[in-house]
């Protein structure tokens, strides 16, 4: 589980790169300044989970299904997340109405909340020896 993990942020990692270039670059005349910034958001948001995943894939002391679980809360959080936040910044080049499925925004974005909070929740049953 952990390759899948690592090359998953990786991927995540170089997609949020490519898109925030995409963003300042190849949308900068097409967008307005507003939908720019929240495009980054989605990308800022991608790029943090990128890191998480690193960071999950590396730990130790968390079980395979607490990664597993972790590992798709985020997937499926930041496709719902970030990927709705893409697809409404650049609603007005697409003949999609995105504005029809923006309420996946916020599924999304508690999602990725409940993979910190099951990442919480294995921290706190870790048992310490205090001798």
């Amino acid at each position: 589980m952990n390759r899948i993990i690592f090359i998953t942020a990786t991927i995540l990692g170089m997609l949020a790169i490519v898109l925030g270039a995409f963003a300042a670059h190849g949308l900068k005349s097409l967008i307005t300044a507003e939908s720019i910034n929240t495009f980054e958001t989605g990308v800022r948001y991608q790029m943090y989970h990128a890191f998480y995943l690193f960071i999950i894939g590396g730990l130790k002391g968390l079980t395979e299904k607490a990664k597993r679980t972790i590992f798709y809360l985020v997937i499926i959080g930041l496709v719902f997340f970030s990927g709705s936040i893409y697809g409404l910044a650049t609603n007005a080049l697409t003949s999609f109405d995105f504005k029809s499925i923006g309420f996946i925004t916020p599924v999304g974005g508690l999602l990725l909340i409940i993979a910190w909070l099951v990442l919480l929740i294995n921290f706190l049953k870790i048992t310490t020896d205090n001798s």
